[in-house]
């Protein structure tokens, strides 16, 4: 039995999940922490990370590792994601992580990150075809699952919180400036040639922002469902809940129930590569996702390690 403990830098929030891996691969988590750093905010078009942000990352660390420190047969995995991956800054900032903190990030790449929240989405969905989309902070994972084989992902470098800030669509949303975040947005999907294929597949949503939505869906259903995992929705109650979000201001929105007010300002930005992708997909089906890039890393863990002690029994 060990305790494999993975914090994830993300670009919005950092988390930690520590789980139980019995002798015989089976596994189940024991803690979950989150705290939201906004590591992304102010990055701006000069991409670099900003010291308040590092700050609050670091303080948040450094809090992670005096609860998984009292864990015995610990294994930490570190990664973080798209705001240190595209942070010019990067160099930087991984030193100052590792000497404050003893932590060592592994910085995931794009395509690395997608395909960890492949391997999470398969293990526990029964869907043979799909389409996944990860909206993160400062970056959207797509994945196009067929015959539950990844068959093509791309990360595109936008997300909730650059997306806002980029257009203002924090407060008060100006129709020029959400027209033109919906024009950006479209036209990078224009350029993905596979995206053609995924026009008749569910959608399986991940994410921060994607959780928001379906825990504001379930309080107004007054929703019976356990978790989000597999909860579903149409397009039209995601159109619905898009304009009820457009019209109201900042301090409106916090008060709308199953919303959390820190992430009233990145909702409008969280929802719009979803917006994006159901106009142009006539399946209209949505499906949340709880496992992501932590399950597809412990999945991953776990497969290794039975090889090493295959390995050792030879």
């Amino acid at each position: 039995m060990e305790n494999l403990a993975i914090v994830d830098l993300g670009s919005n929030s950092a988390r930690l999940a520590i789980t139980r891996i019995n002798d015989n691969g089976t596994f189940h988590e024991i803690k979950r922490v989150k705290e939201n750093t906004r590591l992304s905010e102010g990055m701006g078009a000069e991409k670099i990370l900003q010291p308040k942000a590092m700050n609050h990352t670091i303080a948040a660390l450094k809090r992670f590792k005096k609860i998984y420190d009292h864990y015995q047969h610990v294994q930490v995995v570190a990664i973080t994601t798209a705001a240190v991956r595209q942070a010019k800054n990067q160099k930087e900032f991984l030193e100052r992580v590792r000497q404050e903190t003893g932590i060592k990030l592994r910085v995931l790449s794009g395509r690395q990150e997608a395909y960890y929240d492949y391997l999470g989405v398969v293990r526990t969905l029964k869907l043979d075809h799909c389409l996944i989309l990860d909206v993160g902070g400062a970056s959207c994972e797509l994945v196009l699952v067929q015959h539950r084989k990844a068959r093509d992902m791309i990360s595109l470098p936008f997300g909730a919180v650059n997306i806002s800030e980029q257009f203002h669509l924090g407060g008060f949303v100006r129709a020029a400036e959400l027209f033109r975040a919906q024009t950006m947005v479209t036209q990078r999907y224009n350029k993905i040639p596979w995206l053609r294929y995924a026009n008749r597949v569910p959608i399986v949503l991940l994410g921060g922002a994607s959780r928001t939505l379906a825990r504001m869906s379930k309080t107004r259903r007054h929703s019976k469902h356990h978790g989000i995992h597999g909860y579903r929705l149409t397009s039209r109650v995601v159109y619905a809940t898009y304009r009820e979000l457009l019209s109201k201001n900042l301090a409106q929105r916090k008060k709308i129930p199953g919303l959390e007010s820190d992430r009233a300002d990145i909702m409008i930005g969280g929802m719009l590569p979803l917006i994006c992708l159901l106009q142009r997909n006539s399946d209209g089906r949505v499906i949340f996702s709880e496992s992501g890039v932590r399950e597809g890393i412990i999945t991953e863990y776990i497969k290794k390690r039975g090889l090493q002690e295959e390995n050792s029994d030879e």
